[in-house]
């Protein structure tokens, strides 16, 4: 079996130098950790679960799946798809837009607020484990070079 450290050859680039790699396979790996702890929650929830309750919880009520849809990158039947477990388990709640009947609008509920705050606490433990012995510093400028990439790509961060 080739394992990570026999893909650097003397006649081949060095992948696994780059900043790309690397955060593929970091984040690769943050992603599963995280999909199993907020799936052990026992609400059938994925990242993208919470990143729509993240986005609604930042933006306010009565947001359109349409506009939700356009300002995460995703179709609309993602966003439906999403909103439809997130209703069932009572965190958002769909209301018809006055202006526009056909709009439907999302809303964060209290039960929404309260499961995102056990999914953050999730995602700051995980953070604890992960930088486990990284000095302050590091992890401070690690957090700013995140934050100026989402920026830059228009993502929450």
């Amino acid at each position: 079996m080739i394992g990570m450290k026999d893909v650097k050859g003397a006649d081949s680039p060095d992948l696994t130098a780059t900043a790309t790699f690397r955060l593929g396979t970091v984040g690769a790996y943050v992603t599963d950790a995280y999909t199993a702890r907020i799936d052990a929650l026992g609400f059938g929830l994925r990242p993208k679960h919470v990143g729509l309750m993240t986005v609604l919880a930042a933006e306010g009520p009565g947001r359109s799946q349409q506009d939700l849809a356009r300002g995460l990158g995703v179709a609309p039947s993602l966003v439906v798809a999403l909103a439809d477990h997130l209703e069932g388990l009572g965190a958002v709640r769909r209301e018809r837009d006055p202006a526009d009947r056909r709009r439907q609008l999302l809303t964060l509920t209290d039960e929404g607020r309260a499961l995102l705050a056990r999914c953050a606490a999730i995602g700051h433990e995980l953070d604890e484990e992960l930088l486990d012995g990284v000095p302050r510093a590091d992890r401070e400028r690690l957090h700013a070079v995140l934050a100026a990439l989402a920026g830059r790509f228009g993502l929450p961060g």
